[in-house]
């Protein structure tokens, strides 16, 4: 297992880009991390999983990987934990099953925890959580890889504690 400390300058190292970045929020940024970069990087996955399993309250009956970034990290815990997970669209497929959320029949009273990769002011999180509660869904928490904004305080607005493994402050300080 790699420390925290060589944990963040992996990710930094890996994904830090400076430039002029859109933010989903619709933010603009000069400085961004290329969160694929390291979610495609099996080393540092099985790190991120690691250390963020550590993080998961008790009594989670699902890991719900967000799309798309957040799918790769709620795979990942779900090996580490054998925590089964879902997969939650961003809006529901219009064929098939025309589900938002994939790999469960009902979503009624299940313990959900939010997996996603970088939150920056929580908008899919939030979009998504309202989501799965109309379906009957329990979430309380999201976590995360990188918090890189506000997105606590308006998580907290929407009844949800957010979980961050890193700061954006402390991936940059690890360098």
């Amino acid at each position: 297992m790699t420390s925290k400390n060589e944990l963040a300058k992996k990710i930094y190292k890996s994904s830090y880009l400076t430039g002029k970045f859109l933010l989903r929020s619709g933010q603009y940024s000069n400085e961004y991390f290329d969160k694929y970069r390291f979610e495609s990087n099996p080393e540092i996955l099985q790190s991120i999983a690691e250390h963020m399993s550590k993080l998961i309250p008790s009594n989670i009956d699902y890991l719900a990987g967000l799309e798309m970034g957040g799918i790769p990290i709620a795979t990942a815990l779900s090996l580490k934990t054998k925590i089964p997970q879902i997969f939650v669209r961003k809006k529901a497929k219009n064929y098939g099953t025309c589900k938002f959320a994939e790999g469960l029949e009902s979503l009624t009273g299940k313990k959900i925890l939010i997996i996603e990769d970088v939150i920056t002011t929580g908008g899919q999180v939030i979009l998504s959580t309202q989501d799965l509660r109309s379906e009957g869904a329990i979430v309380n928490d999201a976590l995360c890889v990188i918090s890189r904004g506000n997105g606590q305080q308006e998580l907290a607005k929407n009844n949800l504690n957010m979980l961050a493994l890193f700061e954006m402050s402390y991936l940059k300080s690890s360098t």
